[in-house]
């Protein structure tokens, strides 16, 4: 009986295409096929974003996403990127495609699937390999590093999170992320290494270079739109991720 009630109300899904194409997931991965499957928002879903639990933890929209995933994929190794990516699609198959918000006190409506994909540069990539190589301009210093994925945010979080506790007005963000990211110094591999140099021997402008590199190379979805300001002149704003992104009737 159980079997006939499941395939009397089968959920329809769409299948989204990954702005890295699969390519820097392991051929074993599903997610190197560059295509994820996901179902449309039902009232389940729905109280996941309600759940109080959820949302002081922080854990609401990857209790979410993991919902919404049809395909047999492990949430913790999708990159950031590709997350960004599942995420707009997530919010058009739950609340449609039109999205509004307040912009210097003028509501602004986009519609979502007009943002488009920042594919991943092909040719900088090893299919099935998460490492990318990188000389700082100032020092040229060569290192690797790699696209964090959601198990690297987590882990990031905690390790923040600790140090906080040892000491509250520490702020140690920027460093810590980089740690997580560069993966060899000139060839070293060493962790102790990585650290030496993240918080000893990396000069500001070249930090300020590589997130520039990593911000302009790496795969997502652009979350921009044009405004028309009073004067007539067009300009490119970001969209934000406001309370009303997944709470439609939200009250901000």
């Amino acid at each position: 009986m159980s079997n006939e009630v499941t395939n009397k109300f089968q959920f329809p899904s769409e299948i989204i295409e990954l702005p890295s194409k699969g390519l820097v997931y392991p051929s074993t991965n599903p997610l190197s096929s560059g295509k994820i499957e996901m179902k449309y928002m039902t009232a389940a879903e729905e109280d996941i974003l309600t759940n109080q639990n959820y949302i002081q933890k922080g854990i609401v929209l990857e209790k979410l996403l993991k919902s919404l995933i049809v395909s047999k994929v492990n949430y913790d190794d999708l990159i950031i990127g590709d997350k960004n990516a599942i995420l707009i699609a997530s919010r058009i198959l739950g609340y449609g495609k039109d999205y509004e918000f307040m912009y210097k006190g003028e509501k602004i409506s986009v519609d979502l699937t007009l943002c488009p994909l920042k594919y991943i540069d092909e040719s900088t990539v090893t299919p099935g390999v998460n490492s990318f190589s990188y000389t700082f301009p100032n020092t040229g210093t060569n290192i690797t590093y790699k696209i964090l994925n959601s198990k690297d945010e987590k882990d990031i979080q905690a390790e923040l999170d600790g140090l906080k506790k040892i000491n509250k007005d520490a702020s140690p963000d920027l460093s810590t992320r980089l740690r997580y990211v560069i993966t060899s110094v000139n060839g070293d591999e060493e962790k102790k290494t990585v650290r030496e140099f993240v918080n000893n021997h990396l000069l500001a402008r070249d930090s300020r270079a590589f997130r520039d590199h990593i911000k302009n190379s790496q795969p997502d979805i652009i979350l921009s739109t044009t405004y028309t300001n009073p004067n007539g002149v067009e300009e490119s704003i970001d969209i934000p991720i406001t309370a009303t992104f997944f709470w439609p009737d939200a009250r901000i």
